[in-house]
C-alpha cells in the first residue's frame, strides 16, 4: 500500500484518541497473537484502528495508519485479494475478509487481512512448472505423430506381404503390432488435445454441421470394427458445433465402446427438446455404479479395467471439456437392456446462444 497523507480531520483525530478495540487490555493481547492484520474502517473509508499484525503488513505504525484512507473497497461478508504496496518493500498479497460491527456507537467495517504472498508464489511456480511440462508433452506428441504414422504404414505393407505369401502366423503377429500402433496414435492425439485445453489454446469455432458426416467419417477410420456399429441419424440433422471437436468426441466415445464394451454398438443421433442428442450405446456390462460419478474426471479409470485394457483416463474428460466449450453437455446413462450409453447434447443453429 502506498504512503498516505498524515493530515487528519478533527473527526478522525477524535476517533484515534477516543480509544481503539486493539489498543488495550485483553484485546491488545488477542490482536498481538493474531496472524491476521485487523483494520477497522468507518463509513468514510478512514482507518479508525489497526492491530500490530496490520502494522507489519503495511510497514507503517498505527500512528501513521489511523486516520488515513484505507484505500480498498470494503463490503461486509465478502472475501477478496488486495495488493499491499509500500516504498522500499516487495509487493505483498493479502486475502481480505470483511465483516461489519458497531464500535463506540458507530458502524464500522472490520477487515481481516491474511498474508498469502508465499502461497501465491508457490501457486505461480506450480503453474509455470505445469505449463512447461504441458509444453514438453505437446511437443513430444506432435513430433512423434509423423514417424509413428510412417511406421504404421510400413507395418501395414508388411502385413499385406505376409498375407500374400500365406504366412498366417506372421499376419497375426503384425496385427498385434498394428493394434499397439493404433493405441499409441490415439494416446498422442489425446495428449495433444489435453495440452491445448490446458494451455487454453483449444478454441472452438461452432458452425452448422450435418451430424451424419462426422459419424460416417469416424466409422471409416475404424476398419473392420465398423461392421459391428449400427447408425441411426437423419442426413438433415444439423448441430451448431466445431466440426473438429465433434469428431474428437465421437472418436473417444467409439473407442470406449470398442475397448470397454461389446458389440453390437449403436450410434443414434436425434433432435430432442430443441437440441441435438447423440447416444453411443454398447452391449457390454456397463459401468459400475460407484464409479459413475468419476467417469468424466481427469485421469479417472475404473479400478478393475487396468487388468484387461490400457487407458489414460483422459478421453471422457476431453469429451466433457470440448462439449462445454461448444455450449453443450456430456453424460453417462446405464442402458436398460444392459451395456453403457454415453450421451452428448449439442446446440442447434438458431439457438439463442448460437452465433454463426
Amino acid at each position: 500500500m502506498s504512503d498516505r497523507p498524515n493530515a487528519r480531520s478533527s473527526g478522525e483525530a477524535e476517533g484515534r484518541t477516543s480509544g481503539s478495540p486493539f489498543q488495550s487490555g485483553g484485546d491488545q493481547r488477542l490482536a498481538t497473537a493474531s496472524a491476521d492484520g485487523i483494520v477497522a474502517v468507518d463509513h468514510r473509508g478512514i482507518i479508525r484502528s489497526c492491530n500490530p499484525a496490520a502494522e507489519v503488513m503495511f510497514g507503517r505504525s498505527a500512528g501513521e495508519l489511523v486516520g488515513t484512507p484505507f484505500g480498498f473497497p470494503v463490503v461486509a461478508h465478502e472475501t477478496s485479494e488486495i495488493d499491499l504496496l509500500s516504498p522500499g518493500r516487495p509487493p505483498r498479497v493479502a486475502e481480505m475478509r470483511v465483516t461489519a460491527t458497531t464500535w463506540q456507537g458507530e458502524r464500522v467495517h472490520v477487515a481481516a487481512l491474511r498474508d498469502v504472498t508465499h502461497r501465491k508464489e508457490v501457486e505461480h511456480d506450480l503453474e509455470s512448472a505445469l505449463e512447461r511440462q504441458t509444453t514438453i508433452v505437446a511437443v513430444a506428441a506432435h513430433e512423434l505423430r509423423t514417424p509413428v504414422a510412417e511406421i504404421k504404414l510400413l507395418v501395414d505393407l508388411l502385413r499385406d506381404h505376409l498375407f500374400a505369401n500365406g504366412d498366417q502366423h506372421g499376419v497375426e503377429v503384425v496385427n498385434q503390432v498394428i493394434n499397439r500402433m493404433e493405441g499409441l496414435q490415439a494416446l498422442m492425439r489425446k495428449l495433444l488435445t489435453a495440452s491445448r485445453i490446458d494451455a487454453e489454446e483449444s478454441r472452438s469455432y461452432p458452425k452448422p454441421v450435418a451430424v451424419l458426416g462426422p459419424i460416417l467419417e469416424r466409422l471409416a477410420d475404424c476398419g473392420d470394427k465398423a461392421q459391428d456399429v449400427k447408425v441411426s441419424c437423419s442426413p438433415d440433422l444439423v448441430a451448431f458445433v466445431d466440426r473438429q471437436d465433434l469428431s474428437e468426441m465421437l472418436v473417444i466415445y467409439l473407442e470406449n465402446a470398442f475397448i470397454y464394451g461389446s458389440p453390437p454398438i449403436e450410434v443414434r443421433a436425434t433432435e430432442r427438446s430443441g437440441r441435438v442428442e447423440i447416444r453411443v450405446r454398447d452391449s457390454g456390462s456397463g459401468v459400475p455404479v460407484e464409479f459413475v460419478p468419476h467417469l468424466f474426471e481427469r485421469f479417472s479409470r475404473e479400478p478393475n479395467a487396468g487388468r484387461e485394457v490400457e487407458g489414460t483416463g483422459l478421453g471422457l474428460w476431453i469429451v466433457r471439456s470440448l462439449t462445454e466449450a461448444n455450449g453443450g453437455s456430456a453424460w453417462y446413462e446405464h442402458d436398460d437392456e444392459g451395456g453403457a450409453c454415453f450421451c452428448l447434447h449439442l446446440r442447434k443453429p438458431g439457438d439463442p446462444d448460437s452465433t454463426g
